[in-house]
Order: C-alpha cells, then sequence, then structure tokens
C-alpha cells in the first residue's frame, strides 16, 4: 500500500513513479477519491456531533419547561438518527473505494532504479566465477536429468505438465541442497530457522501483495485458503498487525517449504525440464528492518544468496532490474542469475526485493523509532536463497561429464551419504 500523505503532497512526483512501470496517471483521481471519503467522514462526524449536542439541549428545554423548544429538539434528534446511518455508510463506500485504487497499485521504483519496460533494461553490476569448459557438447538439464532420476514422464502422467517426480540420488541431491541453503543461511548469515504454513487466508496474500491483482497466479483451496507461492507470504506476515517492540537489529527469517504456482503469465516459457514448475521447493529469506537499515540490510540478503552459489561453485551474475521488470511490491531488485551451459546462459535463481513501508502498510506493522513519539511503518524485504529445483539444475549442467554422469559439488558431499558422483541408470 502506498503512502495516501506523499500523493497528497507531491500527485505530479507520485505519477511519475508509476509511469516509469508503464501505469496511467492516477493521482488525480486518488485525490478526488480522498476528498469524498474526507468530506464524508466530516458530514457523518458534524451530524454525530450534533445529535449528541442536541440531546443535550432536549434535557435543558425539559428542565425550563420549554415544550416547544424540547420537541423541534427531538424531532431534529430523530431525523439525525435516521440520518446518520446512511451517511456514515457513504464514508464507508468511499473510504473502500479509495483502498480498492490504492491496493492494485505497484509500488514507486528506487531513484537508483534504471528506467526499462522489460528484461532488457536490466543492468549489469557484478560477475563471479567463470563457465566451465568442456570437451564435449554441454546437455540441458532436460536431455542429461532422466536418466539420473528426473523423471517428467510420470510426473506429468499423474498431476499433468510442470510437474516432476524425482527418483533415488537425484531426490537425495534436491534433499541435500535444500538442507545446505537453511544451513548456510541460519549458522553463517544469522537467519532463524522457521516452519510456516503452506495455507494462508486471504489477508496474509493481500498483506504481501498477491491479491487482488495477481489472483490467478496462486492456487486457491475449496475451503477459500490459498496455497503459499513462497515462504515470503508466511513470514512476512508473522508481524502483522504488530507494533514491534524492538527492532533495533533487523528480524531475518527463513524457511523451505514447497511452494505453488499456477505460472498463469508463463504459457509457452520453460516447458521443457525443471526451471519452471506448479510446485517446487525453495529457501525463502525475509528481514524486517528500520527504514534507516535497509540499505545495509538489502545487500546483506544479497550476499546471503550469492554465498550459496559461491560455495557451490555456479557462476553467476548479479542483476539490477529496470523499473518495468520488477514485481510490483519492489522498490529495488536484485536478480542473481547463474550460468547454465546447456542452455550456454544466465537464467534467473533468486530475486532478492526491497518493498519499503509497502507490504508493511497493507499488514499494519509497525515499530516505535528510539526517541520518537508514535509509530512507523517497518521495512520489509525477501529474496530467494535459493530456489532448490533451479540449484539442481545448475548443479547437474555446471557438473555434467561426457559419459553423463555429474560430479556432486564438495560442499554438498556431507549430505549426500557417501555419494559423490550421479550416475545414469
Amino acid at each position: 500500500m502506498l503512502d495516501l500523505r506523499l500523493i497528497r503532497d507531491d500527485p505530479q512526483s507520485f505519477d511519475a513513479g508509476l509511469a516509469r512501470r508503464g501505469v496511467e496517471p492516477v493521482g488525480a483521481r486518488i485525490l478526488q477519491l480522498d476528498e469524498q471519503r474526507r468530506a464524508a467522514a466530516t458530514s457523518a462526524q458534524e451530524a454525530l456531533a450534533r445529535r449528541n449536542e442536541a440531546s443535550k439541549a432536549i434535557g435543558q428545554a425539559m428542565a425550563k419547561s420549554d415544550t416547544a423548544t424540547a420537541d423541534a429538539l427531538k424531532a431534529e434528534v430523530a431525523t439525525l438518527k435516521t440520518d446518520l446511518p446512511a451517511l456514515e455508510q457513504t464514508e464507508r463506500d468511499a473510504a473502500a473505494g479509495l483502498d480498492a485504487v490504492l491496493a492494485a497499485l505497484p509500488n514507486i521504483p528506487a531513484a537508483d532504479v534504471p528506467d526499462g519496460t522489460d528484461e532488457a533494461g536490466n543492468v549489469e553490476v557484478a560477475r563471479w566465477g567463470t563457465p566451465p569448459e568442456f570437451d564435449f557438447t554441454p546437455k540441458e538439464h532436460a536431455d542429461l536429468g532422466p536418466a539420473l532420476g528426473l523423471d517428467f514422464e510420470t510426473g506429468a502422467a499423474m498431476s499433468g505438465t510442470r510437474f516432476t517426480f524425482l527418483r533415488g540420488p537425484m531426490a537425495r541431491l534436491s534433499r541435500a541442497l535444500g538442507q545446505f541453503m537453511l544451513d548456510h543461511q541460519t549458522s553463517a548469515r544469522g537467519y532463524t530457522e522457521c516452519v510456516v504454513p503452506l495455507l494462508v487466508r486471504d489477508e496474509a496474500v493481500y498483506g504481501t501483495g498477491q491479491l487482488p491483482k495477481f489472483a490467478e497466479d496462486l492456487f486457491r483451496t475449496t475451503d477459500g485458503r490459498w496455497l503459499i507461492p513462497t515462504a515470503e507470504v508466511s513470514l512476512t506476515n508473522s508481524v502483522r498487525e504488530q507494533i514491534i517492540a524492538d527492532l533495533s537489529a533487523p528480524i531475518r527469517l527463513t524457511a523451505l517449504t514447497p511452494c505453488f504456482r499456477s505460472e498463469a503469465g508463463a504459457a509457452g516459457r520453460d516447458t521443457r525440464g525443471y526451471i519452471r514448475q506448479h510446485q517446487f521447493e525453495k529457501v525463502e529469506l525475509v528481514s524486517i528492518c528500520r527504514a534507516e537499515d535497509h540499505a545495509a540490510e538489502h545487500a546483506h540478503m544479497v550476499a546471503s544468496a550469492e554465498g550459496v552459489l559461491e560455495a557451490l561453485d555456479l557462476p553467476y551474475r548479479r542483476m539490477l532490474l529496470c523499473a518495468g521488470d520488477m514485481g510490483a511490491t519492489a522498490k529495488r531488485t536484485f536478480d542473481l542469475e547463474v550460468w547454465l551451459p546447456g542452455q550456454g546462459a544466465y537464467r534467473e535463481i533468486s530475486s532478492i526485493s526491497w518493498c519499503g513501508d509497502y507490504q508493511a502498510r497493507r499488514m499494519n506493522a509497525r515499530y516505535r523509532p528510539e526517541g520518537q513519539k508514535g509509530t512507523a511503518f517497518a521495512h520489509t524485504l525477501n529474496g530467494s536463497g535459493l530456489a532448490v529445483g533451479r540449484t539442481l539444475v545448475a548443479v547437474l549442467e555446471n557438473g555434467q561429464q561426457a559419459d553423463g554422469s555429474v560430479i556432486i559439488p564438495a560442499a554438498l558431499k556431507p549430505y549426500m551419504g557417501g555419494i559423490e558422483v550421479l550416475e545414469p541408470a
């Protein structure tokens, strides 16, 4: 949710920020709705105050035996009592209309975010590692994986496209990756491990920004709950409707969960292989911090995700996303893209975003700034640390050998029960 006071103060700058995302100007409409809401609230308050004043005056008139005045006041009170519910409903309707417009709008990009409409406008800011060289033509994971236990046919037979069945050492590798990532984030990077609900209510996905605009990207159960698209939803909502007692240090949370996405906007993209699934696992990172700590915390989260890639010796690059390619809730986003030899390209493996107070306003998550009266909205950040399936793909493609086997990275060997190489069946 956006700060209405900032829109009132400078609607032109607000519209300019939205224009960077390709959103039409809406500042004037918001100010109009805001004025209607405030006028309705004023009318309701004035009517209530007059009813209370007239009610008190009735007793005074009766004490003076002024029956005519008392009767006139009683008639006025009766009219106000009849009219007041309609005035209050008008106020509620105006407020709901304003909230509906604000709730559908994306966050305003930070000033240092580059302009652009799609991924072509993203800017590479760092690169790590050297892509491996092969004395054979490297395969894509979709061709390499089936002989190693990546069973696309069985997954599709029982669930349809974008579902995969993992067997034997391949399943062990997936589990090893998730456990290694969790251990790295908790022991080396200061995140607290959590086990979170996978089913949440409307207000939770509203709080993190998936509702109302992106409902088609989610799966909904028959009892009205939503399957989480990422543990960001559950972790961030853990401070929902709270005044956080102490935010002198950021709250850092992590969880390894299944994630569920309809991929409604991805028709025709990555239909082969394990890159884009309806169900996948991910280690999510979430931070809740003070406004003044957001830049340092964003850097910490980026380094936390990069540390996993470096420990696995997977070459990657860091991209600063342009305004038109960021998610709706973000003010600034860095994508980490891992090198995939089979595709001969870098592909996204983590997206790490600073959301400002956008989500906190929707969740009403506050803290008490030291030395100040009142409360302030917290800032939230989220990112992948990492997506397990995409990391598995990167391990397969970067570690592949000419005979179809795959060498396990050294960092994963303690988790693999003695397996050092995946051998084709």
